[in-house]
């Protein structure tokens, strides 16, 4: 089907499109020429009707790249009237208008260099009954959407999933609409982007309802974004636009941010990029011990080809969380224990929380001291209480209470130096997390900004290894940790959009999860899952026979995810292990040899190469296909590959059974890593076999290569 608009004729796909959407193209099409005469050029490369309040961004080229709809919730054609009109002169960069009584909106523009031009969208509420909501097409002529952070079934493309209108704030995938690593920004594959100003109490919808849109909403709420620490809400945010998206993207990355870094900073990533971490993290609390961590270095070392790395403990070193100092029931001789570790080669790294249990004993401290969040409305200083993990009740540091930071510095001062802890692993939860009726001692605009201050304060005094949760880019040299995944086909699915996703939200160093996952689905636990002919684990003499038995049952499937785990991680910029290689079968222990061998001879080498360029321009480390070709329109919406700087790209196995898959190779030449031939790129190599004990990757050959 055709529709005419000023002698241009537009095609509606109808087989493509749903048919809300046919009919909503049509009726966009029908208002726009009937309003053409409204429409005007404010600014260079847009158009905007403030009638309909249509605002169309266009390229260098004329064509058009973005269609927005703005002040969705106004009345359809409500009149808008020029303001600061009585008594007020108005900018000449700025147009604003106003809508009596319910909004103001101001529109201005800016060229920057590079080729960007970047234009100003602010509605103001005039009243605390208008929210503003603004929308953005998604997907066919507008492109492609990415960023924000992670989904519930992550989508990259972001229009291939659906997340109704809800706060932006961290959360618990499954339970919340949003994960727990965040970046107020959206970049689309027509060289468009938006970046939404911090105080702005924002909302965020993807293809919620009939349309295929980002809506972005300014809205006080009673818990994320309180309405009673600042006036009437505001959406304040840039649309920025380049000849495409590599070249838009780079030129809105945060250029040299970890200025000052010291020589021992860099010496930190490259230790983490290139040695494992070894992740002790038991389900109860007296599991960890010193023979545990004095057994578990004896096993790594015993392997004799995987680095010593990094031990991380979770927070059962201590007796209660919060307490900041060390069970000495289970740890009596941590100094000569940690002295040997050291002398073994390995760094040792305990994980703190924001959180002090109820039955800690600094919670009396901390109640005196006045340095908890507050209980909202309460006369005096009640502090309130929440949950979290398997503590039932606990309070809440509150860092914007200036005795709360030194406090803090002091006990952990005092535990590296008593027992040379290497660095600190920051696990701080979500917004959720946070007490019900949370009070600061100073208003916060938003809740997870005390994310931002916590690392800040804790990194100002000690080494901090990584955190779990962020909505900026914290100082290097930490890493910004995925979220806790099951041990399951859908959970490895997901690892590469959401290494893409936080690598373009601006979080270039990521510490991926244990190779087989977090935690156990069911009664199956890959960490766990030892062969049934090896019965003298320490864990499983700990188990019934019943449950080995179990075990043995779901060990060959369990095997393959194993192994298709460990061939992803490979090629990620962090290896986890919450078991050893060992515990596993003998196959899977010569894959993890094979691609040990592997990583250090191409992507160790090859990560270390491209740190600086992340250090410079944010650029990240892991990246998707269109940062190597942008005019590439298939890279676009490739989620299941991905490259490791510019130089190698990798297309894992994903799905259970499967001994061959599809992969796309951008331009250039490109060195099979399973056959050694060379293969010529923009184009798909259908059916490539991979088998079990393989992984497709492809190196990037000179561009004088003869093919």
């Amino acid at each position: 089907m055709f529709i005419r608009r000023d002698s241009v004729y537009f095609e509606v796909r109808t087989r493509l499109l749903r048919p809300s959407r046919v009919a909503a193209w049509g009726a966009r099409v029908r208002a726009c020429t009937r309003h053409d005469s409204l429409q005007k050029a404010y600014f260079k490369y847009t158009r905007f009707n403030k009638e309909d309040r249509f605002l169309r961004l266009y390229g260098v080229d004329g064509h058009e790249i973005a269609f927005g709809y703005l002040g969705v919730d106004l009345a359809e054609r409500e009149k808008a009237f020029d303001c600061l009109a009585a008594g007020h002169r108005k900018p000449s960069d700025v147009q604003c208008f106003e809508w009596m009584q319910k909004a103001r909106l101001y529109l201005s523009h800016e060229e920057r260099p590079e080729g960007l031009n970047c234009y100003t969208v602010e509605w103001s509420s005039l009243t605390d009954k208008y929210n503003p909501v603004d929308c953005y097409e998604d997907g066919e002529q507008y492109g492609h959407w990415y960023g924000g952070g992670r989904t519930l079934g992550m989508a990259w493309p972001v229009q291939l999933g659906t997340v109704e209108m809800s706060p932006f704030v961290t959360g618990h995938v499954g339970r919340h609409r949003w994960g727990s690593v965040l970046g107020r920004y959206f970049i689309n594959s027509k060289g468009v982007a938006i970046t939404v100003h911090p105080n702005t109490p924002l909302h965020v919808s993807i293809n919620a309802g009939r349309d295929n849109r980002l809506c972005l909403k300014a809205s006080h709420d009673e818990f994320a974004y309180r309405r009673t620490t600042v006036g009437l809400p505001v959406l304040n945010y840039t649309v920025c636009t380049a000849r495409n998206m590599k070249t838009l993207h780079a030129a809105l990355s945060e250029k040299m941010l970890w200025d000052g870094l010291k020589a021992s900073d860099t010496e930190i990533i490259n230790s983490l990029l290139t040695e494992p971490v070894w992740q002790l993290a038991p389900s109860r609390r007296e599991l960890l011990n010193e023979s545990t961590m004095v057994n578990y270095t004896e096993d790594i070392i015993a392997l004799g080809f995987i680095k010593q790395g990094h031990v991380l403990l979770n927070e059962f070193w201590q007796a209660e969380m919060g307490d900041f100092s060390l069970d000495q029931k289970r740890f009596p001789t941590m100094k000569e224990t940690i002295n040997i570790i050291h002398r073994r080669g390995f760094r040792i790294v305990v994980t703190i929380q924001p959180f002090i249990s109820t039955e800690s004993s600094n919670f009396a401290n901390a109640v005196r001291e006045g340095i908890l969040v507050r209980q909202f409305g309460s006369e005096h200083n009640v502090p309130a209480l929440t949950r979290y993990k398997t503590v039932q009740s606990a309070g809440m540091l509150d860092i914007t209470n200036k005795n709360c930071g030194p406090w803090l510095q002091r006990q952990l001062k005092d535990l590296v130096q008593k027992y040379q802890f290497d660095a600190f692993y920051l696990d701080m939860g979500s917004a959720y997390d946070l007490p019900r009726h949370y009070m600061f001692a100073e208003n916060l605009t938003n809740p997870d900004y005390y994310k931002s201050l916590f690392t800040q304060t804790v990194s100002d005094s000690v080494n901090v290894f990584g955190v779990s949760s962020a909505i900026s880019r914290p100082p290097a040299p930490i890493f910004v940790s995925l979220l806790s995944l099951a041990s399951t086909w859908d959970s490895l699915q997901v690892i590469i959009p959401t290494m893409l996703t936080y690598g373009i939200v601006g979080y270039p160093f990521l510490l991926p999860g244990p190779v087989g996952g977090d935690f156990q689905v069911g009664n199956v636990s890959l960490h766990a899952l030892i062969p049934p002919d090896n019965p003298s684990s320490e864990l499983l003499e700990s188990q019934s026979l019943k449950e080995c038995r179990q075990r043995g049952q779901h060990y060959n499937e369990s095997r393959e995810l194993v192994m298709r785990w460990m061939q992803l991680a490979t090629f990620l910029p962090v290896i986890r292990y919450a078991r050893l290689p060992s515990d596993c079968d003998p196959q899977v222990l010569q894959l993890t040899k094979n691609l040990t061998s592997l990583r250090q001879q191409i992507i160790n080498p090859l990560l270390k190469r491209y740190v600086q360029e992340a250090l410079e321009t944010a650029v990240p480390l892991i990246r998707p296909l269109w940062m190597l070709d942008p005019s590439d329109t298939t890279c676009y919406i490739v989620k299941d590959e991905f490259s490791v700087g510019e130089e190698v790209i990798v297309a894992p196995i994903l799905r259970p059974g499967a001994t061959e898959r599809e992969v796309y190779l951008p331009a250039g030449v490109w060195k099979d890593g399973i056959e050694g031939s060379l293969r010529k790129g923009s184009r798909w190599i259908h059916n490539y076999k991979i088998p079990l004990d393989k992984i497709a990757y492809f190196v990037k050959m000179p561009n004088n290569t003869r093919f």
